[in-house]
Protein backbone atom coordinates (compact mmCIF):
# COMPACT_ATOMS: atom_id res chain seq x y z
CA UNK A 1 0.00 0.00 0.00
CA UNK A 2 1.31 3.70 -0.84
CA UNK A 3 1.74 6.07 1.98
CA UNK A 4 -1.31 8.50 3.04
CA UNK A 5 -1.88 10.92 0.20
CA UNK A 6 -1.49 14.84 0.45
CA UNK A 7 -4.26 17.05 0.29
CA UNK A 8 -4.65 20.82 -0.27
CA UNK A 9 -6.19 22.02 2.85
CA UNK A 10 -8.91 23.51 1.99
CA UNK A 11 -10.39 20.51 0.40
CA UNK A 12 -9.90 18.48 3.63
CA UNK A 13 -11.93 20.63 5.60
CA UNK A 14 -14.96 20.54 2.62
CA UNK A 15 -14.48 16.56 3.11
CA UNK A 16 -14.88 16.75 7.16
CA UNK A 17 -17.61 18.87 6.45
CA UNK A 18 -19.18 15.99 4.03
CA UNK A 19 -18.25 13.63 5.47
CA UNK A 20 -17.76 14.34 9.23
CA UNK A 21 -16.79 10.77 10.67
CA UNK A 22 -15.79 9.20 7.92
CA UNK A 23 -13.50 11.31 6.67
CA UNK A 24 -10.67 9.62 7.95
CA UNK A 25 -11.50 6.31 6.09
CA UNK A 26 -11.93 8.46 2.80
CA UNK A 27 -8.58 9.69 2.74
CA UNK A 28 -7.28 6.23 3.48
CA UNK A 29 -8.92 5.13 0.63
CA UNK A 30 -7.26 7.65 -1.56
CA UNK A 31 -3.78 5.62 -0.68
CA UNK A 32 -4.97 2.39 -1.89
CA UNK A 33 -5.17 1.52 -5.68
CA UNK A 34 -8.20 2.26 -7.65
CA UNK A 35 -10.16 -1.01 -8.78
CA UNK A 36 -10.24 -1.77 -12.80
CA UNK A 37 -13.03 -2.28 -14.62
CA UNK A 38 -14.40 -2.58 -18.15
CA UNK A 39 -17.64 -2.72 -19.99
CA UNK A 40 -18.55 -5.25 -22.37
CA UNK A 41 -19.86 -4.43 -25.78
CA UNK A 42 -22.85 -6.93 -26.19
CA UNK A 43 -23.12 -7.36 -30.16
CA UNK A 44 -19.33 -8.11 -29.53
CA UNK A 45 -19.55 -10.76 -26.70
CA UNK A 46 -16.11 -12.13 -24.89
CA UNK A 47 -16.00 -14.06 -21.35
CA UNK A 48 -13.96 -12.06 -18.44
CA UNK A 49 -12.65 -13.11 -15.46
CA UNK A 50 -14.04 -11.22 -12.72
CA UNK A 51 -17.23 -9.74 -10.68
CA UNK A 52 -19.69 -7.82 -11.69
CA UNK A 53 -20.12 -4.24 -11.69
CA UNK A 54 -23.50 -4.29 -8.89
CA UNK A 55 -25.38 -1.32 -10.72
CA UNK A 56 -24.16 -2.29 -14.67
CA UNK A 57 -25.52 -5.33 -16.46
CA UNK A 58 -22.44 -5.03 -18.81
CA UNK A 59 -19.56 -4.00 -16.38
CA UNK A 60 -16.98 -6.39 -14.72
CA UNK A 61 -13.85 -5.93 -12.52
CA UNK A 62 -10.81 -7.18 -13.36
CA UNK A 63 -8.53 -8.79 -10.89
CA UNK A 64 -5.66 -6.61 -12.11
CA UNK A 65 -5.37 -4.32 -14.75
CA UNK A 66 -3.92 -6.02 -17.85
CA UNK A 67 -1.80 -3.91 -20.68
CA UNK A 68 -4.93 -3.23 -22.98
CA UNK A 69 -3.04 -2.39 -25.54
CA UNK A 70 -1.70 -5.45 -26.22
CA UNK A 71 -5.32 -7.01 -26.11
CA UNK A 72 -6.87 -7.68 -29.75
CA UNK A 73 -10.37 -7.65 -28.24
CA UNK A 74 -10.00 -4.25 -27.08
CA UNK A 75 -8.90 -3.06 -30.35
CA UNK A 76 -11.73 -4.92 -31.88
CA UNK A 77 -14.58 -2.95 -29.74
CA UNK A 78 -15.58 -5.75 -27.51
CA UNK A 79 -14.96 -3.85 -24.57
CA UNK A 80 -14.76 0.27 -23.18
CA UNK A 81 -12.20 0.90 -20.04
CA UNK A 82 -14.38 2.39 -18.04
CA UNK A 83 -14.29 3.47 -14.08
CA UNK A 84 -17.66 1.77 -12.29
CA UNK A 85 -19.11 4.44 -10.70
CA UNK A 86 -19.88 6.21 -14.08
CA UNK A 87 -21.29 2.76 -15.18
CA UNK A 88 -24.13 3.89 -12.92
CA UNK A 89 -25.24 5.75 -15.95
CA UNK A 90 -27.25 2.70 -16.84
CA UNK A 91 -29.87 2.82 -14.04
CA UNK A 92 -31.16 5.71 -15.17
CA UNK A 93 -32.00 4.65 -18.57
CA UNK A 94 -33.07 0.73 -16.91
CA UNK A 95 -35.28 2.53 -14.18
CA UNK A 96 -36.98 5.18 -16.43
CA UNK A 97 -38.01 2.65 -18.98
CA UNK A 98 -35.60 4.04 -21.98
CA UNK A 99 -34.95 0.99 -23.84
CA UNK A 100 -38.13 0.47 -25.02
CA UNK A 101 -39.03 3.09 -27.45
CA UNK A 102 -36.70 5.19 -29.94
CA UNK A 103 -34.95 8.49 -28.46
CA UNK A 104 -33.32 11.26 -29.50
CA UNK A 105 -30.29 11.38 -27.26
CA UNK A 106 -27.87 14.17 -26.73
CA UNK A 107 -24.59 13.17 -24.98
CA UNK A 108 -23.26 16.82 -24.55
CA UNK A 109 -19.65 16.44 -23.24
CA UNK A 110 -18.70 13.31 -24.74
CA UNK A 111 -15.36 12.51 -24.94
CA UNK A 112 -13.79 10.23 -25.10
CA UNK A 113 -16.58 8.21 -25.67
CA UNK A 114 -17.68 6.21 -22.10
CA UNK A 115 -21.27 7.33 -21.75
CA UNK A 116 -21.98 7.66 -25.85
CA UNK A 117 -20.64 4.05 -25.79
CA UNK A 118 -22.63 3.23 -22.87
CA UNK A 119 -25.92 4.87 -24.78
CA UNK A 120 -25.15 3.17 -27.47
CA UNK A 121 -25.61 -0.69 -25.64
CA UNK A 122 -28.84 0.22 -23.78
CA UNK A 123 -30.84 2.16 -25.92
CA UNK A 124 -33.52 0.85 -28.76
CA UNK A 125 -31.29 0.53 -31.78
CA UNK A 126 -34.02 2.80 -33.63
CA UNK A 127 -32.47 5.73 -31.40
CA UNK A 128 -30.48 8.79 -32.77
CA UNK A 129 -27.36 9.57 -30.22
CA UNK A 130 -25.07 12.92 -30.88
CA UNK A 131 -21.89 12.20 -29.52
CA UNK A 132 -20.68 16.11 -29.54
CA UNK A 133 -17.12 17.49 -27.70
CA UNK A 134 -16.72 21.14 -27.32
CA UNK A 135 -12.70 20.39 -27.06
CA UNK A 136 -11.18 19.63 -30.70
CA UNK A 137 -8.46 17.54 -30.13
CA UNK A 138 -10.88 15.53 -27.85
CA UNK A 139 -12.81 14.22 -30.79
CA UNK A 140 -10.60 11.99 -32.40
CA UNK A 141 -10.05 9.54 -29.81
CA UNK A 142 -13.79 10.04 -29.57
CA UNK A 143 -14.41 9.38 -32.62
CA UNK A 144 -12.15 6.20 -32.75
CA UNK A 145 -14.43 4.45 -29.86
CA UNK A 146 -17.38 5.51 -31.39
CA UNK A 147 -16.33 3.47 -34.66
CA UNK A 148 -14.91 0.51 -32.69
CA UNK A 149 -18.18 0.05 -30.48
CA UNK A 150 -19.59 -0.52 -34.58
CA UNK A 151 -22.83 1.20 -34.40
CA UNK A 152 -24.65 3.34 -37.42
CA UNK A 153 -26.94 5.26 -35.22
CA UNK A 154 -25.02 8.05 -33.85
CA UNK A 155 -23.53 11.31 -35.25
CA UNK A 156 -20.09 13.03 -33.60
CA UNK A 157 -20.33 16.75 -33.69
CA UNK A 158 -17.81 19.12 -32.42
CA UNK A 159 -20.14 22.02 -31.14
CA UNK A 160 -20.43 24.41 -28.30
CA UNK A 161 -23.66 24.24 -25.87
CA UNK A 162 -24.89 27.44 -26.98
CA UNK A 163 -25.38 25.86 -30.37
CA UNK A 164 -27.67 23.28 -29.35
CA UNK A 165 -30.17 26.35 -28.11
CA UNK A 166 -31.56 26.53 -31.81
CA UNK A 167 -32.85 22.87 -31.70
CA UNK A 168 -35.76 23.65 -29.55
CA UNK A 169 -37.01 20.81 -27.79
CA UNK A 170 -35.70 18.37 -29.94
CA UNK A 171 -33.55 15.77 -27.42
CA UNK A 172 -35.69 13.53 -25.21
CA UNK A 173 -32.50 12.88 -23.18
CA UNK A 174 -29.48 15.30 -22.90
CA UNK A 175 -26.80 14.05 -20.75
CA UNK A 176 -24.20 16.56 -19.26
CA UNK A 177 -21.27 14.72 -18.14
CA UNK A 178 -20.19 18.46 -17.11
CA UNK A 179 -15.91 19.28 -17.04
CA UNK A 180 -15.59 19.83 -13.05
CA UNK A 181 -13.07 19.87 -10.63
CA UNK A 182 -11.85 16.45 -10.58
CA UNK A 183 -12.06 16.12 -6.73
CA UNK A 184 -13.10 11.93 -7.51
CA UNK A 185 -9.88 11.14 -9.65
CA UNK A 186 -7.37 12.40 -7.04
CA UNK A 187 -6.84 9.08 -5.82
CA UNK A 188 -5.68 8.13 -9.86
CA UNK A 189 -4.34 11.58 -10.64
CA UNK A 190 -1.95 13.33 -8.66
CA UNK A 191 -2.12 16.71 -11.05
CA UNK A 192 -5.80 16.76 -10.19
CA UNK A 193 -4.76 17.36 -6.73
CA UNK A 194 -2.27 19.48 -7.42
CA UNK A 195 -4.32 21.73 -9.37
CA UNK A 196 -7.04 22.03 -7.33
CA UNK A 197 -8.54 25.14 -5.07
CA UNK A 198 -11.75 27.21 -4.29
CA UNK A 199 -11.52 29.18 -7.18
CA UNK A 200 -11.16 26.71 -9.56
CA UNK A 201 -14.52 25.14 -8.03
CA UNK A 202 -16.28 28.41 -7.99
CA UNK A 203 -15.19 28.72 -11.90
CA UNK A 204 -16.05 24.74 -12.36
CA UNK A 205 -19.92 25.65 -11.13
CA UNK A 206 -20.39 28.70 -12.86
CA UNK A 207 -19.40 26.79 -16.09
CA UNK A 208 -21.79 23.95 -14.87
CA UNK A 209 -24.23 26.28 -14.71
CA UNK A 210 -23.57 28.34 -18.42
CA UNK A 211 -23.71 25.03 -20.06
CA UNK A 212 -26.96 23.70 -18.87
CA UNK A 213 -28.88 27.24 -19.25
CA UNK A 214 -27.13 27.42 -22.89
CA UNK A 215 -28.74 23.30 -23.51
CA UNK A 216 -31.58 22.99 -21.43
CA UNK A 217 -34.20 24.64 -24.54
CA UNK A 218 -32.86 21.79 -26.63
CA UNK A 219 -34.81 19.44 -24.54
CA UNK A 220 -38.24 18.46 -24.84
CA UNK A 221 -40.66 18.86 -22.36
CA UNK A 222 -40.55 15.64 -19.71
CA UNK A 223 -37.70 14.87 -21.00
CA UNK A 224 -34.79 14.49 -18.56
CA UNK A 225 -31.40 15.77 -18.25
CA UNK A 226 -28.83 13.45 -16.72
CA UNK A 227 -26.31 15.71 -14.90
CA UNK A 228 -22.88 14.29 -13.80
CA UNK A 229 -19.98 15.09 -12.53
CA UNK A 230 -16.42 13.41 -11.22
CA UNK A 231 -16.06 15.71 -8.12
CA UNK A 232 -17.71 15.52 -4.86
CA UNK A 233 -17.94 19.45 -3.73
CA UNK A 234 -22.03 20.54 -3.39
CA UNK A 235 -20.94 23.37 -5.04
CA UNK A 236 -20.63 21.40 -8.61
CA UNK A 237 -23.25 19.26 -7.31
CA UNK A 238 -26.44 19.93 -5.36
CA UNK A 239 -26.10 23.60 -5.65
CA UNK A 240 -26.21 23.47 -9.55
CA UNK A 241 -29.61 21.05 -9.60
CA UNK A 242 -30.91 23.22 -6.83
CA UNK A 243 -30.18 26.48 -8.54
CA UNK A 244 -32.03 24.68 -11.62
CA UNK A 245 -34.96 23.54 -9.73
CA UNK A 246 -35.32 26.78 -7.93
CA UNK A 247 -36.57 28.10 -11.76
CA UNK A 248 -39.34 25.63 -11.79
CA UNK A 249 -38.25 24.48 -15.24
CA UNK A 250 -37.19 20.94 -14.15
CA UNK A 251 -38.44 18.59 -10.99
CA UNK A 252 -36.22 16.00 -9.60
CA UNK A 253 -36.37 12.05 -10.79
CA UNK A 254 -35.43 9.81 -8.01
CA UNK A 255 -34.20 6.58 -8.72
CA UNK A 256 -34.03 2.86 -6.34
CA UNK A 257 -30.90 2.13 -4.75
CA UNK A 258 -30.21 -0.87 -3.45
CA UNK A 259 -28.70 -0.67 -0.12
CA UNK A 260 -25.42 -2.81 -0.89
CA UNK A 261 -24.64 -0.60 -3.46
CA UNK A 262 -23.71 1.81 -0.56
CA UNK A 263 -24.16 4.67 -2.66
CA UNK A 264 -25.42 7.93 -0.48
CA UNK A 265 -28.29 9.41 -1.42
CA UNK A 266 -27.78 13.65 -1.32
CA UNK A 267 -30.39 15.08 1.35
CA UNK A 268 -32.80 17.45 0.61
CA UNK A 269 -35.26 18.68 -2.31
CA UNK A 270 -32.76 17.01 -4.61
CA UNK A 271 -32.34 13.11 -5.65
CA UNK A 272 -28.60 13.21 -6.15
CA UNK A 273 -26.40 9.82 -5.74
CA UNK A 274 -23.00 10.40 -4.50
CA UNK A 275 -19.80 7.71 -4.89
CA UNK A 276 -17.18 7.99 -2.31
CA UNK A 277 -14.16 5.61 -2.99
CA UNK A 278 -14.41 4.07 0.69
CA UNK A 279 -18.04 3.26 0.52
CA UNK A 280 -18.03 2.11 -3.40
CA UNK A 281 -15.61 -0.39 -5.21
CA UNK A 282 -14.87 3.13 -7.78
CA UNK A 283 -14.09 6.44 -7.86
CA UNK A 284 -15.87 9.53 -6.90
CA UNK A 285 -18.81 10.51 -8.80
CA UNK A 286 -22.22 12.51 -8.77
CA UNK A 287 -25.53 11.86 -10.71
CA UNK A 288 -28.61 13.49 -10.54
CA UNK A 289 -31.79 13.43 -12.86
CA UNK A 290 -33.92 15.79 -13.72
CA UNK A 291 -37.70 15.78 -15.70
CA UNK A 292 -37.73 19.40 -17.50
CA UNK A 293 -41.08 20.55 -16.89
CA UNK A 294 -41.07 23.71 -18.18
CA UNK A 295 -43.57 23.92 -21.30
CA UNK A 296 -40.96 23.72 -24.22
CA UNK A 297 -42.45 24.27 -27.80
CA UNK A 298 -40.57 22.13 -30.19
CA UNK A 299 -39.04 22.80 -33.84
CA UNK A 300 -40.70 21.68 -37.33
CA UNK A 301 -37.82 19.64 -38.96
CA UNK A 302 -37.32 20.97 -42.75
CA UNK A 303 -34.33 19.59 -43.53
CA UNK A 304 -32.53 20.66 -46.87
CA UNK A 305 -31.46 17.30 -48.75
CA UNK A 306 -27.65 17.04 -48.32
CA UNK A 307 -27.04 13.95 -48.99
CA UNK A 308 -26.12 11.72 -52.51
CA UNK A 309 -27.97 8.78 -52.46
CA UNK A 310 -26.76 5.88 -53.92
CA UNK A 311 -28.55 4.65 -57.37
CA UNK A 312 -30.49 1.49 -57.40
CA UNK A 313 -27.30 -0.32 -59.20
CA UNK A 314 -24.58 1.23 -56.44
CA UNK A 315 -26.63 -0.14 -53.81
CA UNK A 316 -27.07 -3.69 -55.29
CA UNK A 317 -22.99 -3.67 -55.04
CA UNK A 318 -22.94 -2.93 -51.73
CA UNK A 319 -26.36 -3.65 -50.34
CA UNK A 320 -25.36 -7.47 -49.05
CA UNK A 321 -22.65 -6.17 -46.86
CA UNK A 322 -24.80 -5.68 -44.21
CA UNK A 323 -27.39 -7.42 -42.23
CA UNK A 324 -31.35 -6.12 -42.81
CA UNK A 325 -29.99 -3.56 -45.71
CA UNK A 326 -33.20 -2.08 -46.21
CA UNK A 327 -33.05 -0.52 -42.89
CA UNK A 328 -30.44 1.79 -43.90
CA UNK A 329 -29.88 5.01 -46.23
CA UNK A 330 -26.61 4.42 -48.54
CA UNK A 331 -24.81 7.83 -49.98
CA UNK A 332 -21.85 9.26 -51.02
CA UNK A 333 -20.13 12.09 -49.44
CA UNK A 334 -16.35 13.07 -50.57
CA UNK A 335 -16.21 9.33 -52.55
CA UNK A 336 -16.65 7.64 -48.96
CA UNK A 337 -20.77 5.64 -48.93
CA UNK A 338 -21.90 5.88 -45.52
CA UNK A 339 -24.71 4.11 -44.20
CA UNK A 340 -27.01 6.07 -41.68
CA UNK A 341 -30.77 4.24 -40.16
CA UNK A 342 -33.34 4.98 -43.05
CA UNK A 343 -36.43 6.29 -40.67
CA UNK A 344 -33.52 9.28 -39.32
CA UNK A 345 -32.40 10.37 -42.42
CA UNK A 346 -34.21 13.52 -42.61
CA UNK A 347 -33.08 14.17 -38.53
CA UNK A 348 -29.82 13.15 -39.88
CA UNK A 349 -29.97 16.08 -42.92
CA UNK A 350 -31.84 18.83 -40.35
CA UNK A 351 -28.98 18.25 -37.58
CA UNK A 352 -26.36 18.99 -40.64
CA UNK A 353 -27.61 22.37 -41.26
CA UNK A 354 -27.12 23.61 -37.43
CA UNK A 355 -23.96 21.47 -36.12
CA UNK A 356 -20.77 20.79 -37.13
CA UNK A 357 -21.06 17.33 -37.91
CA UNK A 358 -17.16 15.00 -37.95
CA UNK A 359 -18.92 11.63 -38.77
CA UNK A 360 -22.12 10.65 -39.73
CA UNK A 361 -23.03 7.17 -39.26
CA UNK A 362 -20.62 4.23 -40.44
CA UNK A 363 -18.13 4.42 -43.19
CA UNK A 364 -18.51 1.56 -45.63
CA UNK A 365 -16.11 1.74 -48.44
CA UNK A 366 -14.44 4.33 -50.41
CA UNK A 367 -15.69 4.52 -54.62
CA UNK A 368 -12.63 4.52 -56.52
CA UNK A 369 -12.11 3.67 -60.28
CA UNK A 370 -15.27 1.45 -59.83
CA UNK A 371 -13.64 -0.67 -57.25
CA UNK A 372 -15.14 -0.28 -53.72
CA UNK A 373 -12.86 -0.39 -51.13
CA UNK A 374 -13.86 -1.32 -47.46
CA UNK A 375 -13.64 1.11 -44.77
CA UNK A 376 -11.83 0.04 -41.18
CA UNK A 377 -15.50 1.47 -39.87
CA UNK A 378 -17.24 -1.26 -41.85
CA UNK A 379 -15.05 -3.84 -40.30
CA UNK A 380 -16.26 -3.09 -37.19
CA UNK A 381 -19.94 -2.38 -37.21
CA UNK A 382 -22.38 -4.64 -35.70
CA UNK A 383 -24.17 -4.57 -38.68
CA UNK A 384 -21.54 -5.91 -41.52
CA UNK A 385 -22.52 -9.03 -42.39
CA UNK A 386 -19.63 -11.48 -42.47
CA UNK A 387 -20.90 -14.13 -44.45
CA UNK A 388 -20.23 -11.92 -47.53
CA UNK A 389 -16.39 -11.53 -46.47
CA UNK A 390 -13.95 -14.67 -46.97
CA UNK A 391 -12.57 -14.30 -42.95
CA UNK A 392 -8.85 -14.87 -41.58
CA UNK A 393 -9.15 -15.68 -37.76
CA UNK A 394 -5.58 -15.01 -36.33
CA UNK A 395 -3.62 -16.25 -33.29
CA UNK A 396 -2.68 -13.84 -30.88
CA UNK A 397 0.78 -13.08 -31.94
CA UNK A 398 -0.79 -12.39 -35.51
CA UNK A 399 -3.51 -10.11 -34.30
CA UNK A 400 -0.75 -7.78 -32.44
CA UNK A 401 1.30 -8.21 -35.51
CA UNK A 402 -1.84 -6.94 -37.66
CA UNK A 403 -2.55 -4.13 -35.15
CA UNK A 404 1.06 -2.81 -35.22
CA UNK A 405 0.71 -2.88 -39.28
CA UNK A 406 3.59 -5.17 -39.97
CA UNK A 407 3.69 -7.27 -42.97
CA UNK A 408 1.90 -10.48 -42.73
CA UNK A 409 2.76 -14.00 -43.60
CA UNK A 410 -0.79 -15.66 -43.90
CA UNK A 411 -2.00 -18.98 -45.69
CA UNK A 412 -5.01 -17.45 -47.70
CA UNK A 413 -7.11 -18.76 -50.38
CA UNK A 414 -8.03 -16.29 -53.54
CA UNK A 415 -7.39 -12.92 -53.94
CA UNK A 416 -9.09 -9.24 -52.98
CA UNK A 417 -10.25 -7.43 -49.29
CA UNK A 418 -10.81 -9.89 -46.67
CA UNK A 419 -11.47 -9.44 -42.89
CA UNK A 420 -9.37 -11.12 -40.26
CA UNK A 421 -10.40 -11.30 -37.14
CA UNK A 422 -9.20 -12.70 -33.14
CA UNK A 423 -11.18 -14.77 -31.79
CA UNK A 424 -14.03 -14.81 -34.39
CA UNK A 425 -14.63 -10.51 -33.90
CA UNK A 426 -13.26 -9.06 -36.97
CA UNK A 427 -10.18 -6.70 -36.53
CA UNK A 428 -9.96 -5.25 -39.68
CA UNK A 429 -9.23 -5.72 -43.46
CA UNK A 430 -6.81 -7.11 -45.65
CA UNK A 431 -6.00 -6.97 -49.45
CA UNK A 432 -4.56 -10.40 -50.59
CA UNK A 433 -2.12 -9.94 -53.47
CA UNK A 434 -0.64 -12.51 -56.22
CA UNK A 435 2.54 -12.01 -54.06
CA UNK A 436 1.64 -10.23 -50.99
CA UNK A 437 -0.87 -9.32 -48.23
CA UNK A 438 -1.60 -5.98 -47.52
CA UNK A 439 -2.44 -5.02 -44.14
CA UNK A 440 -5.33 -2.17 -44.47
CA UNK A 441 -5.36 -1.14 -40.61
CA UNK A 442 -5.72 2.80 -40.30
CA UNK A 443 -1.99 3.60 -39.52
CA UNK A 444 -2.84 6.60 -37.21
CA UNK A 445 -4.27 3.86 -34.84
CA UNK A 446 -1.57 1.46 -35.11
CA UNK A 447 -0.22 0.04 -31.65
CA UNK A 448 3.53 1.27 -30.93
CA UNK A 449 4.04 -1.01 -27.55
CA UNK A 450 6.18 -3.87 -27.71
CA UNK A 451 5.42 -7.20 -25.70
Amino acid sequence: MAGEVTLPPDFELQMQTLLGTDYSSYKQSLAKPPSTSIRLNPHKPITVPGESVPWSRYGYYLPDRPAFTLDPQFHAGAYYVQEASSMFLEQVIRQAGLTEKPLRVLDLCAAPGGKSTHLLSLLHPDSLIISNETIRGRTTILTENIVKWGHANVLVTHNDPKDFGVLKGFFDIIVVDAPCSGEGLFRKDESARSEWSLNHVLLCSRRQQRIIDDVLPALKQDGLLIYSTCTHNRSENEEVIERLMETGEAEPVALKIQKSWNVEVSTGNIAGYRFYPHRVRGEGFFLAVLRKSQLQKELLIKPKNQFTLLKKEQRERISHWLKDHERFSLFLHNNIIRAIPAERLNEIQFLRQHLTVLQAGTALATASHNKLVPEHAAALSIWLNKPSFPCIDLSQQEALAYLRKENLNLSALGRGFALVSYNNIPLGWVNILPNRINNLYPAPWRIRMKP
